[in-house]
């Protein structure tokens, strides 16, 4: 059993193979170093996580990256392409403008030994031990930066809290950063659809010990997960249960999602946070929370659409990246210190997208306008109903929509979303999804490429009714915050008023459109056909991609099934807030 442990030159670059980088309780983590021939010191772009550092691209996502070769030709442009790596930057386009690129395989997973604890606080320590190692080797110019997409970016803000000193800017691309409320949880309802089949496809199956029965890598002819073959028994023993244990830690108080949450006072290094508009389920709530949260007094926002990996390749993704990292890397002047604060990709329906830029987030010139619910005539509009009125649904239906009159003019909705809901339940408890949606004069609706669905809705929220205590010090009238540190049962048949969370979100609308708001009792369904998905996430997705949110033992039919009553008017005015950009 051996470890590569080799340099190579290739392709313009030196390669350092398997290069160890101890961790404090003596685990051996594996990494792969890219750099440059030349002798000299130079920064470096590191990246820490599950997905094997010698499994190509191609290899377990070959859709997608073949999609995204033939719609961005620019994307394999320039590269040999033979160490294109999933939601990682491709080393040759970055070690020939002098930056040394490292891939570390993190703890229990690809080449790196250890007992897999998908991140943990143990991840975010390996992470910042890792940087401090790169920070202090002779071809090191003692400056890290933390680039990648996902996963990839989801550890980056709880290994800067931790201020580990070589530590000088992080590009969070698409990354959750709260996995209770962000992921797991969402609103106090388990998202078992991502949890359970991303982790069993996507990081179990490149656990270190698969060895020979793991991936051969084309990078290099050796075994992805590691020299070592290892029994089905006693690869479960060296990984903890995501799925389980996600679900069995039901509140965010529980130590297992408080280890997760970054310390935000202490997260203040330059930042880049880019988010998707069309990744409700996992991918834009992070990067809005962690740029407005965040400490850092340097921090820009970055929004756009399309599928969650395809801009980070782009020309318009790459060097927006180096933009900001030769600026804090190495001091070049790169115009990034007249970078507006934010980017945003303004969505238009058909996939347009404009650009423009702004100084805050929220927009300050926000008109924040209330749409009321009437559940007489089902409309949503800025009058409020004088007539007290009810609906009810079932638990587990498709519930209710609300929709306005044709568009008087072209109309702009950018920003964070909030209702206000009346409801009581037959039951103990109730689970609400929110789906806010918009159509087309002849009604069709308008869905956009989601950062993984194809057919993603403008926006969603959601809330399980016995969770909806607020955090006053945290919640804001465009963004209620939730507790979930306990549970409050409800009396079946007793009115509950309620604030919904739905995340922010980008459209702009062109006159005789409408926008909608459906409450529901399940997922939203897109009306059309199924969809491909990431193939190593299920097919036949209809509009929340793998974001399911329909395990039995956390929605129980003779609690969650039973009848939904939504109460409007008089003194009961729910209403959908809405931020309409002048």
């Amino acid at each position: 059993m051996s470890y590569r442990e080799v340099s190579d030159v290739r392709d313009g670059m030196r390669i350092d193979w398997d290069t160890p980088i101890p961790m404090p309780d003596g685990v051996v983590l594996r990494c792969d170093v890219y750099r440059p021939i030349a002798d000299g010191q130079y920064p470096v772009i590191m990246t820490y996580g599950p997905y094997g550092k010698w499994l190509h691209f191609d290899d377990l996502y070959k859709d997608q990256w073949r999609i995204m070769c033939e719609t961005h030709p620019e994307v394999p442009t320039g590269s040999t392409n033979k160490y294109q790596c999933w939601e990682v930057v491709d080393p040759e386009k970055w070690v020939p403008d002098g930056y040394v690129v490292i891939r570390v395989d993190s703890r229990g997973c690809g080449r790196s030994p250890g007992v897999i604890d998908i991140w943990s606080l143990q991840e975010a320590k390996d992470l910042a031990a890792c940087v401090e190692w790169a920070g202090q080797q002779p071809w090191s110019s003692g400056k890290v930066g933390l680039n990648g997409i996902s996963y990839y970016a989801e550890n980056q803000w709880q290994c800067a809290a931790l201020q580990p000193k070589h530590l000088a800017a992080i590009c969070t691309w698409e990354g959750a950063a709260d996995f209770y409320r962000d992921m797991a949880w969402h609103g106090g309802i388990f998202c078992n659809g991502f949890t359970k089949g991303w982790s069993e496809s996507q990081v179990y199956t490149l656990q270190n010990g698969r060895g020979t029965r793991g991936f051969r890598s084309r990078m290099n002819g050796d075994w992805v997960s590691g020299p070592e073959t290892l029994t089905e028994e006693e690869l479960g023993a060296r990984r903890n249960n995501f799925y389980e244990d996600c679900l069995s830690h039901k509140l965010d108080t529980d130590e297992y999602w408080q280890s997760r949450m970054p310390d935000w006072s202490k997260v203040a290094v330059p930042i880049l946070s880019s988010a998707n508009w069309g990744g409700q389920g996992l991918h834009p709530r992070g990067n809005f929370e962690g740029f407005v949260r965040a400490a850092s007094d340097q921090k820009w926002l970055e929004c756009h659409g399309l599928e969650h990996w395809t801009h980070f390749y782009t020309d318009y993704g790459l060097s927006l990246q180096k933009k900001f990292f030769g600026h804090f890397l190495k001091g070049e002047d790169t115009g990034w210190g007249k970078q507006p604060p934010v980017l945003l990709q303004v969505r238009h329906p058909g996939e347009h997208y404009v650009e423009r830029h702004e100084t805050e987030w929220p927009l300050a010139r926000t008109q924040w306008t209330k749409y009321y619910l009437d559940t007489d005539s089902f409309a949503l509009s800025p009058e409020a109903s004088a007539a007290a009125g009810q609906v009810t649904y079932a638990g587990f239906g498709d519930g209710v929509t609300f929709m306005t009159k044709p568009l008087a003019s072209d109309t702009e909705i950018t920003g964070p979303i909030a209702a206000k809901l009346f409801v009581s339940s037959a039951t103990e408890d109730a689970d609400l999804f929110l789906v806010v949606r918009a159509f087309a004069p002849d009604m069709k609706e308008i869905v956009f490429q989601g950062a993984l669905d194809p057919h993603t809705p403008i926006a969603q929220g959601w809330l399980r009714v016995s969770h909806r205590k607020l955090d006053q010090a945290l919640t804001l009238p465009y963004r209620p915050y939730h507790t979930h540190d306990e549970e409050q049962k409800l009396t079946p048949g007793e009115v509950y008023e309620v604030d919904v969370e739905v995340w922010p979100t980008c459209v702009a609308l062109p006159k005789g459109y409408r926008i909608a708001l459906s409450v529901r009792g399940r997922d939203y369904q897109w009306g059309g056909e199924p969809a491909g998905g990431l193939e190593t996430l299920g097919r036949g997705w209809t509009g929340v991609g793998p974001f399911r949110h329909d395990d039995p033992r956390d929605r129980p039919a003779h609690v969650f099934g039973g009848d939904v009553t939504l109460h409007t008017g008089r003194d009961r005015q729910a209403y959908l807030l809405l931020p309409i950009i002048p």
